[in-house]
């Protein structure tokens, strides 16, 4: 089963005739209308917007603003490169899950695991599963392929949608068996899957993008192969492999479009490797087997790249309380590139491990004067704020990023924990509805905002800017609950 157009039919039929913004604002059209049009892109949008606080809710989403940083750049790049994109807005973003797949959804989505970054040995390999999934939004595969089956019975058919979405998203291939016993449930898996057609205009429009951004086409033929050739020896094919079949046929094809782009023979970039690497680390149950893994690599000069290998050996000393041997260690780091984010960041966390809040916000507010609104400093700086009790400058770092990036939850409940701590109660509680809100979770959200509106001396613009969001949600929540 193809999880991409999966998903999109699965949002669609969960959220778009429950939904007050789908069902009264935009009113889509009637899917068993033969002469229906297809979906716009506004109404793609708030088809995504609503799918991404799913993805937040039922996803393991990597918290980590660097990695959800280089991934977004990346993507960002790829797309800046592809002709094809109507102004659509994209958001890139990483799960946490060791499997190897990647998806695309409606509203500009593309979720990559971290086993699929792990599992690519280029950056060009990973670059080219990212323009591939960007490849099927531009070209709109998701609702030429909705636009085939309008005819679709919506209500009747939401719950088999739900139970193999969810099938495909833990592997547990007895909820798929479950929902087969239907026929229908059988014909409409069918339905699901891209057309062949669709892959391979996925592929050669992904790999002309591959070329135009300064990649080496040559990493798509070359990631698939290597999927395949693994996936031979496993009782079950990759997962990715399950979602975006792959043939021998689809493989050449893509090796002799690659051929005719100039080779391209460039190192991987910097942070690839660190990124890489801190995923390695992320994963690992074990510092001091991280330190031994390091320390024999950077021994034996194994490594394509050796600042990298020394941030992740410092990271892996900060991790087990060796901070004497990571100071050394991050000093000579410091001293190669004093303007690297990751480093400013390891640099803050070794402060925060022995207590050195005041050297850890110095380093940090060079960083920030250096690459203003950056996320991951932004974080850190803010957990150093919290530790000191600078609630109020906490606060207002917090509030100027939001206006930046509003959609990325974790600000709201760092607002709300700040907000609180400072005495401003009804504020943490409107914090921390948007957190929830964001979250997928509404129900939580109308409570928090209610507990909001008890504050007595709020002024009148705040008061009805709250009333208004509380309606909101509440139409929207009554809606949910009604089926």
């Amino acid at each position: 089963m193809n999880r991409t157009f999966s998903t999109l039919l699965f949002i669609f039929l969960s959220f778009g005739w429950t939904t007050p913004l789908l069902s009264e604002e935009i009113r889509l059209p009637d899917m068993s209308d033969s002469s229906g049009m297809i979906l716009s892109p506004e109404q793609e949008r708030i088809l995504g917007q609503q799918l991404m606080r799913q993805f937040r809710r039922t996803l393991k989403i990597v918290d980590d603003q660097e990695i959800q940083a280089y991934v977004q750049s990346l993507g960002y790049r790829l797309l800046s490169h592809n002709s094809d994109n109507n102004g659509t807005p994209f958001t890139f973003f990483v799960i946490n899950d060791p499997n190897i797949n990647a998806f695309a959804a409606p509203g500009g989505h593309i979720g990559i695991n971290t086993g699929l970054i792990q599992a690519s040995q280029s950056e060009d390999e990973l670059a080219s599963v990212i323009a591939h999934e960007i490849a099927h939004i531009t070209q709109r595969h998701l609702t030429r392929s909705i636009e085939k089956y309008q005819k679709l019975n919506i209500p009747n058919i939401a719950a088999l949608i739900a139970t193999l979405i969810l099938s495909a998203q833990t592997g547990n291939p007895q909820l798929a068996q479950a929902a087969m016993m239907s026929a229908q449930a059988g014909a409409l898996q069918a339905q699901l899957n891209f057309s062949r057609a669709h892959e391979y205009e996925a592929d050669r429009v992904g790999m002309g993008t591959l070329a135009k951004a300064g990649y080496d086409p040559r990493g798509m033929p070359q990631f698939f192969e290597r999927l395949q050739n693994a996936s031979r020896y496993r009782s079950n094919p990759q997962e990715f492999l399950s979602t975006h079949p792959v043939t021998t046929s689809r493989i050449a094809d893509s090796r002799n479009r690659a051929e005719q782009y100039p080779e391209k023979k460039g190192a991987n970039s910097f942070d690839y490797e660190l990124i890489r690497i801190k995923i390695q680390l992320m994963h690992e149950n074990d510092p001091s087997k991280s330190i031994r893994n390091f320390s024999t690599l950077l021994e034996q000069k194994q490594y394509s790249n050796e600042s990298a290998m020394r941030y992740g050996y410092t990271n892996a000393l900060i991790n087990n309380g060796q901070y004497k041997q990571a100071r050394a260690q991050i000093k000579q780091l410091l001293s190669q590139d004093r303007e690297r984010i990751a480093f400013i960041i390891t640099k803050a966390k070794l402060d925060m491990a022995e207590q050195k809040y005041s050297d850890a916000q110095t380093e940090l507010e060079r960083g920030l004067k250096i690459y203003p609104y950056n996320a991951p400093l932004v974080y850190a700086l803010v957990d150093t704020l919290m530790k000191t009790a600078g609630y109020k400058k906490a606060i207002n770092l917090l509030q100027k990023q939001i206006l930046h990036t509003p959609d990325i939850p974790e600000l709201y409940n760092l607002l709300a924990d700040a907000e609180g701590k400072f005495g401003h109660k009804y504020k943490a509680h409107e914090a921390l509805a948007e957190y929830y809100y964001l979250n997928g979770e509404t129900g939580s959200a109308i409570e928090h905002l209610k507990f909001a509106r008890k504050e007595k001396n709020m002024d009148f613009y705040r008061a009805s800017k709250l009333e208004a969001r509380l309606k909101q949600f509440e139409s929207e929540y009554a809606m949910e609950r009604s089926n």
